[in-house]
């Protein structure tokens, strides 16, 4: 499912209109982006929480020269899925 795809659905959901999703959609997505690189943690019950993790320096080889190399510290974004959006994706 894309973006698109995806507007339509929440607009058949929620009885708005296909441009109204997209900018509630597109808010949403860009607030959570701005939180997490900011460093909070967003939770959203029932569906995961996205936050940002840090990756220490690493030892890592390149793999045309096998030559190793150090790989830097970086922060990455993370999501991890709720209970409830686990339950539905595997069901007991």
């Amino acid at each position: 499912m894309n973006k698109g795809e995806l507007v339509d659905r929440i607009s058949q959901k929620a009885t708005v209109t296909k441009k109204q999703a997209d900018a509630v959609l597109t808010a949403a997505v860009e607030t959570i982006m701005e939180a997490v690189s900011e460093g909070d943690k967003v939770t959203l019950v029932g569906f995961g929480s996205f936050e940002r993790r840090d990756r220490k320096q690493r030892e890592g080889r390149n793999p045309k020269t096998g030559e190793k190399m150090n790989i830097p510290a970086t922060k990455v974004p993370a999501f991890s899925a709720g209970k409830l959006f686990k339950e539905k994706v595997a069901p007991k």
